[in-house]
């Protein structure tokens, strides 16, 4: 199974926490991780497993799992983004939001839906 892990910065600590929470099905052999930048950084520490670190999501990062989404490189998604800060990325958190309902991904954008 091929996740994405995306978390916007005020979201990257409950991002960190709902991992580590899950730690048991993260840490399995069937299971590959994809993260943006610094959300990546911050799973591969907690985990100590690696984590294949995108770009960070204003410099691409949204738009390579979007590729990754349209290509069947991605099988779930889970997205803390925070509702209450502007992005200068916005476009592209839609476009990515976008095609993970196109594709009919698994997708979770806060712990409760996540858990």
């Amino acid at each position: 199974m091929k996740i994405a892990l995306i978390a916007h910065d005020n979201k990257k600590a409950d991002m960190v926490a709902f991992v580590m929470k899950r730690m048991e099905f993260f840490k399995r052999e069937d299971v590959f991780l994809y993260a943006t930048g610094t959300t990546g950084r911050l799973i591969e520490e907690a985990l100590d497993q690696p984590v294949v670190k995108l770009l960070s999501g204003p410099l691409g990062g949204d738009q390579q799992i979007g590729a990754m989404i349209a290509t069947g490189d991605i099988d779930m998604i889970f997205f803390f983004f925070d509702p209450m800060e502007a992005q200068p990325h916005d476009s592209d958190i839609k476009a990515l939001l976008r095609l993970a309902v196109a594709w009919n991904l698994p997708m979770a954008c806060d712990r409760t839906t996540a858990d």
